[in-house]
């Protein structure tokens, strides 16, 4: 399971994903003081943070922007090192949550203000008017030319109070709109998993509860596919963690392109070596052959010397397939998909088995 440090770099405490140990961890160090030393930005944390993720190829974003960068020809100073930082490193759940909040505020305080000057603008024309209507009932010809001039000139005012409202309501909504989008994104990155850009636990938990509340399609069920990779604890042993995570990347990918298009399937690393997918509105035959497409597009895959291309190892996975039954909750569905998981594993691996 990975591990959540925290560092504090430019005074915000920031949640990193670092779970390498001390030989790896020595390796990457290596790697990322080589890039440092090729390029403008100052020698700080936050430029030691970008290439040390940059190295790890646990940040896929972050990674994707620096490659464009780098095949520009561009050289990394200090200005394009903390953006890189601010768009791919620090988490969208605290400063743009913080930002956000901040914004919507200034956005609502605007609304009221100009409603309550309207409101005031408002009050004082109704005074006007009633002078109007007394001096009207009066018949008093004197009082009421100067009460006509006070009531033209409030309906005046009263206009351009109330356009300005309508302006000021218009612009909020635009940015009311555009801060909830941010905001919406922030909270969809806060729920993927960085190495492989699919969902993480905390989103397939989420996910999993949006499953449980909606009921199933009449003749279907709700499925759910767990697998593992098979050995990879020799993987790291023999490769590096660094082999390793290109693993996790490739079945992640194998995950995503396999999802039914379209559908509300969505695919997820539980944990570690530890993949899933939901699937809601199917049937675990429907499942059962999505999980065997899986196992065979993994199988299928080479990891090769990027440098010479030959074929260093193949991998396979081991999956384990369930259904929602009456009365189940997340945590029975979980543990039935486990447990058939727990069969292919004990029967050979590379292959899949229902529960």
């Amino acid at each position: 399971m990975r591990r959540v440090t925290v560092a504090k770099l430019s005074g915000a405490s920031v949640p990193m994903r670092y779970t390498e140990p001390k030989d790896r961890s020595a390796e990457l160090l290596r790697v990322a003081l080589g890039h440092m030393g090729r390029h403008e930005a100052a020698f700080n944390p936050t430029t030691f943070t970008l290439w040390y993720e940059y190295a790890a190829g646990i940040n896929p974003p972050l990674q994707a922007a620096v490659d464009a960068l780098l095949n520009s020809g561009a050289a990394l100073g200090d200005d394009t090192v903390a953006r890189l930082f601010q768009d791919h490193i620090a988490p969208p759940d605290a400063a743009a949550v913080q930002r956000i909040g901040v914004d919507l505020q200034r956005v609502m305080t605007g609304i009221v203000t100009s409603a309550s000057q309207t409101g005031t603008r408002a009050g004082l024309f109704g005074a006007q008017l009633d002078g109007l209507s007394a001096a009207l009932r009066a018949n008093d010809v004197a009082a009421l030319t100067p009460q006509v001039d006070q009531a033209l000139e409030g309906t005046a005012q009263m206009k351009s109070s109330a356009d300005a409202l309508q302006q000021q309501v218009s612009a909020s909504q635009s940015e009311i709109a555009r801060l909830r989008t941010d905001l919406d994104r922030a909270r969809g990155e806060a729920l993927l998993d960085p190495l492989t850009g699919i969902l993480n636990r905390k989103g397939f938990d989420e996910k999993m509860a949006a499953l449980l509340a909606a009921s199933p399609a009449e003749g279907q069920s709700h499925c759910l596919v767990m697998f593992d990779i098979d050995h990879f604890k020799k993987v790291n042993d023999a490769h590096g963690h660094v082999m390793g995570d290109r693993v996790i990347r490739g079945l992640g990918e194998i995950l995503r392109v396999s999802l039914p298009d379209p559908g509300d399937a969505v695919a997820a690393r539980y944990g570690g070596e530890e993949f899933a997918i939901v699937l809601p509105h199917s049937t675990l035959a429907d499942a059962t052959r999505l999980a065997e497409q899986v196992r065979e597009r993994a199988k299928a895959m080479r990891i090769r010397n990027r440098s010479t291309q030959e074929v260093l190892f193949t991998v396979t996975i081991s999956g384990g397939v369930a259904a929602l039954q009456p009365g189940d909750d997340a945590q029975a569905l979980i543990a039935r998909a486990d447990g058939a998981l727990y069969q292919s594993k004990h029967g050979g691996r590379d292959r899949v088995s229902c529960g």
